[in-house]
């Protein structure tokens, strides 16, 4: 193997590993200046807004306190307006955070967790309303949309695993 790739194998006997950040998600959106107002109105900071001729247009935005940023735009996506599902915003006070968006006017769903345990199944079939007995991290969630349909997930995490 060459120099400076390791795979998990490689660190496990002892060996560094490359770092892979995942920094950008792009959104396929129908309309860039709507996505926009969304995304500074529930708080995200705009990086940067380039335009390079009609058919190309770059939006860069970031969550408060995230590493990992959001680019919509004019032909940087091939996928379907509204087709992204379930990207987590990962909160440590959920109820603080829904009360927040819905303060800036997003519809936000109530408070749930899956009936089978701390993740979420696909769709709404197997959504509790509340929170998990012991209200244990992982366990609660909140969902809402953009305009066009990417949806997102809230997702109360209070503690994590050694090492993260």
């Amino acid at each position: 193997m060459p120099d400076g790739i390791r795979t998990s194998l490689g660190r496990d006997a002892g060996m560094d590993t490359v770092e892979y950040k995942l920094e950008v998600l792009v959104l396929p959106v129908a309309d860039v200046d709507r996505a926009k107002e969304f995304y500074e109105r529930i708080g995200f900071r705009t990086d940067l807004d380039y335009a390079g001729g009609a058919d190309f247009r770059v939006v860069h935005v970031t969550p408060p306190g995230s590493a990992c940023s959001i680019i919509v735009g004019t032909g940087v996506s091939d996928a379907r307006p509204g087709s992204v599902q379930n990207l987590h915003l990962i909160v440590a006070d959920i109820e603080k955070a829904r009360a927040d968006l819905i303060g800036r006017g997003v519809e936000v769903s109530e408070i749930f967790h899956d009936e089978d345990g701390v993740f979420h199944h696909a769709g709404t079939g197997k959504r509790v309303p509340g929170f998990l007995p012991g209200r244990p991290s992982y366990g609660a969630f909140a969902s809402f949309s953009d305009p066009d349909g990417n949806g997102f997930l809230l997702q109360e995490i209070t503690e994590r695993q050694p090492g993260r």
